[in-house]
């Protein structure tokens, strides 16, 4: 795992953008990893905040996560557009309690250099010590491997809603597809789709389309233990 996570329990439960009571749950086993905003890069920058209830017992370790929306056929952006999603990132960073910062951006090949300087000058502004965390497609883990030498602690492959590459990855299991050491110790799953095999010893980012509910939790920490 990730040296910056291991203060953070193994298994961390996506809650989105819908309703949660999430009282019920024992933080010494699960942290919430939960939406914050939505920020929409395109000519300008606008954000959307969190809209739906989230509740959480007092001692819950929680990362926020930031959703960049930005369309596929847009143009360069604007050095004032990066700043507007810095600025963006640092606020959702800077919420207090939060032990954790991720960031949940599926940008194109042509925004690869966008992203790469909007993580580097967020690193740079973060609160000192607060880990930074980016999901990525599977593919960015296993051949290719652009996110190489970017400024966070961990990347976490999505290893669901795959299409055709699902089986894949399923069958090798995440030590033999996905070779980039920042992909190395954490996995991102679904609780309505097959998990790879051999995720133990890995940290689980365990997403669930409807609101977790005690019994959705419980078999996320059996399915996890096995």
């Amino acid at each position: 795992m990730p040296a910056d996570f291991l203060h953070l329990p193994r298994i961390i439960l996506w809650a989105w953008q819908v309703p949660e009571n999430m009282e019920f749950i024992d933080p010494r086993q699960v942290a919430v990893a939960y939406l914050d905003q939505t920020v929409m890069v395109r000519d300008s920058v606008a954000t959307e905040p969190r809209f739906q209830p989230l509740r959480l017992p007092p001692a819950t370790q929680v990362i926020a996560v930031v959703r960049v929306e930005m369309p596929s056929r847009s143009g360069l952006p604007s050095d004032t557009n990066r700043e507007a999603l810095v600025q963006a990132l640092l606020q959702s960073a800077r919420h207090p309690g939060v032990a954790a910062l991720q960031v949940d951006f599926d940008v194109t090949r042509s925004q690869r250099p966008f992203y790469r300087a909007t993580l580097q000058e967020l690193r740079r502004r973060m609160p000192p010590g607060m880990p930074l965390s980016i999901t990525a497609l599977a593919s960015w883990c296993a051949h290719d491997r652009w996110i190489a030498g970017l400024p966070v602690s961990e990347a976490v492959p999505m290893l669901f809603r795959m299409g055709r590459d699902g089986a894949y990855f399923t069958r090798r299991g995440p030590a033999e597809s996905l070779r980039e050491p920042l992909c190395s110790g954490s996995l991102g799953v679904s609780l309505d789709e097959p998990w790879p095999a051999h995720v133990q010893g890995k940290r689980l980012y365990v997403f669930e389309k409807h609101s977790w509910t005690p019994e959705a939790v419980a078999h996320t920490l059996e399915r996890a233990s096995q």
